[in-house]
């Protein structure tokens, strides 16, 4: 009477209820998949980061005494597709029941859906029970709006979790949000943290990949590798993060510095999204750092609202609008990507410095996603899907239900505003505010046109003077209009011109 349950490579949460008890009777089944390296290009840290992690995921639970079934991606009885191999195994176990934890991710729900209803046995599915809200909780919330605001979503999870609330229902501060206190640009004091993660050899792993002939890019790092491998390292990443660099990371949570490429964010998100870390604990972790005085309340609150507010509020959508939602091209844009996209040779320093730093570390924060590569990529009207695909593959922690409503709804205003409220892009001038990289880069973040002109400054007035149409009558958008009523038509058509020259040469940009 043999069930099989599923653990997927995002699941990885030890704490889990099905472990709690252990059974002769149950096989966990985890796969290695060659359509889980190939669906898009990924960084080859990403590849390994996962793998590695699903390999000690499975010694530990069977040194706990759980029976786990191992399928690596060179086992001679690996059939390659999920589906395929969990046919094969069923038949192996003759077993009675399947059961899996639901999916975060839309293909391999459906995939999993379309399977089951074909499958001869009985399947269970069952909560992954790592998030705050089911799946539809959101769109539940929403309703009928035309827009999706996550503040006001962000406040309810606030008041249903009582997370930095006062006894009469009131936030604490007496304010919702204290992101205004938290977009200081970093000069070089404080110091910025050393990387303390564990270091880690896979480079065994890494020659399996390659020999197997893994499609994968970036750097592999695979002698020096420095993410998570297990729970207890991520919780001791999250400790030291809360104990030394909380403090600092509200204030310069939007900075950017070429002396450092994560300064005082956590690097938590990759043990966060494949679940070796609980929301739950994050969140009362970073509370608890704020009701001891170890931290500012403004600290507190943007990390929160990043995890309870943010974080829940992008899958919500995710699972509201999917499949659908991948499609949306708000702005029709249909530009291929640079190839200087996947190698980061470009004169442009900021995007040099952000592309170049994904690659080698598969990781990048907030602010250089969306306000150097994400801001570039919707001024110059590159195709939404493949930024998608390449966000999606370069990013250590960029699982599709976070990944894809961030990339295209936040970044490139393809549903046009359910999600943003305006296009988040910029000219060179909020670069050159947050970050040094304007002081080391070829281009002038000063000058609008001519050969030196930052290509940032033409691109972000030639992007509102084209869709004016669409976006003249946003309210928060009227200071642009404005400002643009006063160009004078040479100066139109002086923008104009210069970037047609720079989408026409932008492979030597």
């Amino acid at each position: 009477m043999t069930e099989l349950r599923l653990i997927l490579g995002d699941q990885l949460n030890p704490e889990h209820s099905w472990f709690r008890q252990q059974s002769d009777h149950i096989v966990y089944v985890m796969l290695e998949l060659q359509q889980e390296t190939r669906y898009v290009c990924h960084h080859a840290q990403k590849i390994i980061a996962i793998f590695a992690a699903m390999r000690e995921f499975a010694r530990q639970l069977r040194e706990q005494g759980h029976r786990v079934r191992y399928v690596q991606l060179d086992d001679p009885s690996n059939r390659g597709s999920l589906t395929d191999n969990l046919d094969a195994l069923i038949a192996y176990y003759q077993a009675v029941t399947f059961s899996w934890q639901l999916p975060d991710e839309w293909r391999l729900d459906e995939q999993l859906k379309r399977w089951s209803a074909t499958c001869a046995i009985k399947t269970i599915t069952v909560d992954s029970e790592h998030f705050f809200c089911e799946r539809h909780e959101v769109s539940a919330f929403f309703g009928q709006r035309k827009s999706w605001r996550m503040e006001h979503f962000y406040r309810e999870m606030r008041r249903r979790e009582r997370v930095l609330m006062r006894p009469d229902a009131t936030p604490e501060g007496g304010e919702w949000n204290y992101d205004a206190e938290n977009r200081k640009p970093w000069k070089g004091h404080p110091a910025p943290p050393d990387d303390h993660r564990p270091m880690h050899n896979h480079t065994a792993l890494w020659h399996t990949l390659t020999a197997l002939e893994v499609p994968s890019f970036g750097e592999a790092h695979a002698g020096d590798f420095r993410w998570p491998l297990d729970r207890k390292e991520a919780l001791g990443g999250l400790e030291r993060f809360v104990r030394d660099d909380l403090r600092h990371f509200g204030d310069w949570q939007d900075a950017m510095h070429t002396d450092s490429w994560h300064l005082f964010h956590s690097l938590i998100s990759f043990a966060l999204n494949t679940k070796m870390l609980s929301p739950r604990e994050v969140v009362a972790n970073v509370q608890a750092a704020w009701q001891r005085g170890e931290v500012p309340l403004a600290c507190a609150e943007g990390f929160i609202r990043q995890v309870l507010g943010w974080r829940e509020y992008v899958r919500g959508v995710y699972w509201a609008k999917m499949p659908g939602y991948r499609d949306n091209n708000f702005f029709h844009h249909q530009r291929p990507l640079p190839d200087w996209f996947w190698n980061g040779n470009t004169k442009m320093n900021c995007m040099a410095q952000v592309i170049g730093q994904s690659l080698d570390h598969a990781y990048a924060h907030h602010i250089q996603r969306l306000m150097i590569v994400g801001n570039f990529a919707l001024l110059a009207g590159l195709a939404p899907v493949q930024v998608h695909e390449w966000y999606l593959g370069i990013y250590i922690d960029a699982f599709e239900w976070v990944e894809l409503p961030n990339t295209l709804g936040m970044s490139q205003f393809t549903d046009g505003g359910l999600l943003a409220s305006k296009p988040y892009v910029s000219s060179a001038a909020y670069i050159n505010k947050m970050s040094n990289y304007c002081s080391q880069c070829k281009y002038n973040p000063r000058e609008r046109t001519g050969e030196n002109a930052c290509p940032f400054n033409a691109l972000y007035w030639h992007f509102f003077i084209q869709h004016q149409s669409a976006l003249g009558h946003n309210p928060r958008l009227s200071m642009v209009y404005h400002q643009i009523k006063k160009f004078s038509p040479q100066e139109h058509e002086n923008i104009t011109q210069h970037v047609k020259n720079l989408l026409i040469d932008i492979e030597k940009l």
